[in-house]
């Protein structure tokens, strides 16, 4: 199916909020695909018969743990939709396994994460240190600039 079909995904940017709701922190987590090292979203399928909000916190409790406490948006609708390609440059996101649809989100985190699953580590990054070029450089298939709609989405970033 997956060379046939697009496959249906949620992506999520992880955040810490102050009091006011601003975001301060964003995690990313370390991975190892190929040999090479990045900085990546929590991301994954949306299962058969599951909600798009399951889908969030299964995804989110897989690869931040189950003490992560995520505060699920009240709405699903997501802040974007990415849609990775298998053949690189042919749109702005790419994964070589397949073409995917993701819906984008924004995620407050209140617990503690370790890293679980695929994810080597949890980092914690101030929300303007996300959006420079050195992390950019990090993360791989256009995450950076879905993480950077994320901050602009949050106020971070200049529209």
């Amino acid at each position: 199916v997956r060379s046939e079909l697009p496959i249906l995904y949620v992506n999520v940017v992880p955040v810490r909020t102050d009091a006011s709701g601003k975001v301060i922190e964003v995690a990313l987590l370390l991975r190892a695909d190929e040999g090479m090292m990045s900085r990546a979203l929590v991301a994954g399928r949306v299962l058969f018969h599951e909600t798009i909000r399951d889908a969030l916190v299964r995804n989110l409790e897989k690869d931040l743990g189950l003490a992560a406490l995520p505060r699920i948006p009240l709405s699903p609708t997501p802040f974007a939709i990415a849609e990775y390609f298998p053949t690189e440059g042919f749109g702005t996101f790419h994964d070589a396994r397949q073409h995917a649809v993701a819906l984008s989100y924004v995620v407050a985190i209140d617990g503690e994460c370790e890293p679980s699953q695929n994810a080597l580590d949890i980092v914690w990054i101030t929300a303007e240190e996300a959006a420079t070029d050195d992390v950019a450089a990090e993360m791989a298939g256009g995450q950076h600039v879905l993480l950077r709609h994320a901050l602009a989405h949050c106020g971070v970033l200049p529209l």
